[in-house]
């Protein structure tokens, strides 16, 4: 969970900047928040049109980060956001937790944060889209619970209207690697999370190649140097069904 630690801060960091005197921002000279709205590498425009989240529209963000901003963007004012950090994530990393109130006190008045137990996340109904990155692996993992999985989709299914969709991005495993690479390598086989989402009810409707590296032997840990922020990774979209 490196990686959610270091976006959380970066993101915390940039958006306190953004609130005060731009001699004092200068003094401080913080490094831009890496995240959608900043980062090419995320892609942000290309992951928001796939999603395909337009103004007015009720978005949850699973383990809110670094796409928040960007959809909190997109959904407009009169839409909303809902970053849910998960109890198991606010004990674990605060960090994530501060830097969604830190977006909230920057102006994102159509932000709803919350904390609850992954296993009872309350969310609200008739969303519009639900989006989780490269934490659905996590789902599996000793520290966050672990989750009860179909549990955890038929929350997702229960919350979106009809046609609504749910979109995962994850880091890629190899096909057929066994369940415990989740903890081992933050990895997922794809074929695992279409199995585990068209279970719960959904279509699997597209998938993106968008963050695909066939170069990835998909055997190391993403966090390993020689692969970091090049992992083969896969962009579903699900539906559920009208």
């Amino acid at each position: 969970m490196t990686r959610l630690r270091m976006g959380a801060i970066a993101l915390s960091l940039a958006l306190a900047a953004a609130a005060v005197p731009a001699l004092a921002q200068q003094a401080a000279a913080p490094k831009p928040p890496q995240d959608a709205l900043t980062d090419p590498a995320l892609k942000g425009p290309q992951v928001i049109a796939f999603i395909g989240v337009k103004p007015g529209d009720k978005v949850a963000d699973i383990i809110g980060g670094r796409f928040t901003r960007a959809l909190v963007q997109a959904v407009g004012p009169k839409g909303k956001v809902y970053a849910v950090e998960t109890a198991e994530i606010a004990k674990t990393h605060p960090e994530a937790v501060k830097a969604m109130n830190a977006a909230k006190e920057a102006g994102a008045a159509n932000l709803e944060i919350s904390t609850t137990p992954v296993n009872a996340m309350d969310l609200p109904k008739g969303l519009d889209a639900v989006f989780i990155r490269q934490n659905y692996h996590d789902l599996y993992d000793k520290f966050m619970g672990p989750a009860d999985v179909p549990g955890f989709n038929k929350q997702v299914y229960d919350a979106l209207k009809p046609g609504g969709v749910y979109v995962i991005l994850d880091h890629s495993a190899a096909k057929g690697a066994p369940m415990t690479v989740t903890e081992t390598l933050h990895r997922i086989d794809l074929d695992r999370v279409v199995a585990d989402v068209t279970k719960a009810g959904f279509k699997l409707e597209k998938q993106s190649d968008i963050f695909a590296n066939p170069n990835d032997p998909r055997d190391k840990m993403v966090f390993d140097p020689s692969i970091r922020g090049k992992t083969d990774q896969f962009l579903l979209k699900f539906r559920k069904p009208k």
